[in-house]
């Protein structure tokens, strides 16, 4: 049975209390994917039914479905981007327990998964204000036709 030396329960808390800040960040991440996921939804529902509907009804929506497959493209690099985010950041909490577990400090490796995560974050958050002005556009001009 091997007994736990207190410098290395000492090393694990702090690895926990490091973790921490990253853990709260992957539940945002979480939930912007959850947004994300649900306007990708709802973009392709929309997508579905304008798709099904006759030929001579679809084109006077041809405008619409353009943006709405615009839209789609935009949601999908905004939820690639993040999941990448998270992934970096998982990475990071993970080589912050490896580096406790075999000793050999690996700074760099977290600080470059923590930075790579953060574009991504910034990236995916860009794509979907893009999604947004689109979302918008397809409201205006909806109106201003009707």
């Amino acid at each position: 049975m091997m007994i736990a030396n207190i410098s290395d329960i000492h090393a694990v808390s702090e690895a926990i209390r490091d973790a921490v800040a990253p853990v709260f960040l992957l539940t945002g991440i979480g939930s912007i994917l959850g947004v994300l996921i649900g306007r990708l939804g709802r973009s392709i529902d929309r997508a579905r039914l304008l798709n099904d509907m006759p030929r001579e009804k679809r084109e006077k929506f041809s405008h619409e479905f353009k943006i709405v497959i615009k839209r789609t493209k935009w949601l999908r690099r905004a939820i690639g981007l993040a999941t990448l985010a998270a992934l970096c950041v998982c990475v990071s909490i993970a080589t912050l327990f490896i580096s406790v577990e075999t000793g050999f400090k690996m700074p760099h490796v977290v600080l470059l998964a923590f930075i790579s995560s953060m574009f991504s974050v910034i990236l995916a958050l860009l794509c979907f204000l893009r999604e947004i002005v689109l979302a918008s556009r397809e409201v205006i001009v909806s109106f201003n036709h009707d």
